[in-house]
């Protein structure tokens, strides 16, 4: 892709957590092009926050604009990928000399926002706190981390409605994680109200849409009925990789994730990487994003310079901060022993839920 001042392009597919910091690291060495749907980040690690508090809500989409300082916003869609041009949904066309993949995953409403753009997307989390604040009844469905979030954040900011997380699983939260951080997190859902129901899958799923106010009476296959006034699904997270053509479809495994070298790249493509909930490497990982850009710009740089050498990536053990809303919560972290502790997850996460951190990264304007 020739350009004005003939510097190597980069074009990141994919604005959300890896995209950002990529495009921000490259800015200075490489003509950068950040493409995504939406005129603004998501900052998803607030989504839950944002749906209960809408004083947060704004400050959780924070513009594109004033992300780069030389290198170019796209407000567009990927639809076709392959080892030699990136194709747009508008019709353009690229020939980059890098391409970042970085486009994430797709998850239900609340998890990560449904609406393309800034006001479409706050439009829609504010529709929905408005039947949430009248609900007396949510039925959330699927008990991960995000179910467990959300449970706690409705709960806290309710203390009155009544809260039930069902889920097919036997147990909640799944994952190679300590068993004493499940019994913490289901001892702090108990103090908090939120009922469970574990261990059998509905019978079918409610019939109103989620996140609108409309009683509502399900079952379980065990026999359990569930009377509610509004749910909201909690499970379903799907790799964003639909787009790739020719070469490139080979990279991707039966469940759309895609396989990385240990340096990032898809094999037998030194100038394509892949970062983020897509990449086989350490998927569905918001925290795994920033460290694999990180990675990845190194190797850019190294490959602009004609350095040989490469950096290369190893996931690391499971790790989690779950809060359980602003001063609940617990995880498991490296290098600490035990659970951590609800005002040790506060502190780092369920306060502010890091929102000042990315508003920094963005250059965003938060008055």
């Amino acid at each position: 892709m020739q350009t004005s001042s003939q510097r190597p392009t980069v074009a990141i597919i994919g604005g959300g957590y890896g995209g950002i910091n990529a495009a921000k690291a490259l800015d200075e060495h490489a003509e950068v092009v950040l493409i995504d749907p939406s005129d603004a980040f998501q900052h998803s690690v607030a989504a839950l926050r944002a749906l209960v508090d809408p004083a947060v809500l704004p400050r959780t989409f924070l513009p594109y604009d004033r992300l780069l300082a030389h290198g170019t916003v796209l407000r567009d869609r990927a639809v076709e990928v392959d080892s030699e041009r990136v194709v747009l949904a508008s019709g353009q066309v690229l020939t980059p000399d890098f391409v970042i993949l970085a486009t994430g995953s797709a998850y239900p409403f609340p998890g990560k926002a449904d609406r393309d753009g800034r006001e479409a997307a706050i439009e829609r989390y504010r529709a929905v706190y408005g039947d949430l604040d009248r609900a007396e009844r949510v039925l959330l469905v699927g008990a991960g981390a995000v179910g467990l979030e959300l449970a706690g954040e409705i709960a806290s900011f309710w203390p009155d409605k009544q809260v039930t997380l069902l889920d097919l699983a036997e147990e909640i939260l799944p994952g190679p994680f300590d068993p004493e951080l499940r019994v913490e997190l289901r001892r702090q859902l108990d103090a908090l109200g939120v009922r469970l129901l574990l261990g059998s899958p509905l019978t079918k799923l409610p019939s109103p849409a989620p996140g609108t106010l409309a009683a509502f009476t399900v079952e379980t296959d065990a026999g359990t009925e569930i009377e509610a006034d509004l749910w909201l699904p909690c499970f379903g997270g799907v790799p964003a990789t639909g787009y790739l053509r020719g070469d490139l479809v080979g990279a991707r495994n039966a469940d759309g994730y895609l396989a990385v070298t240990a340096e990032l790249h898809l094999p037998g493509h030194e100038r394509i990487y892949a970062i983020g909930d897509i990449s086989a490497a350490d998927a569905d990982k918001a925290s795994a994003a920033g460290r694999q850009a990180e990675v990845v710009v190194a190797n850019i740089k190294a490959q602009l310079a004609g350095d040989a050498e490469r950096k290369t990536y190893a996931a690391g053990p499971a790790s989690i901060i779950l809060p359980l809303g602003p001063t609940g919560g617990a995880g498991q972290f490296p290098g600490r022993e035990g659970v951590l502790t609800a005002e040790f997850v506060s502190e780092l996460k369920g306060k502010d839920m890091m929102i000042g951190r990315y508003a920094a990264i963005m250059n965003a304007d938060q008055h």
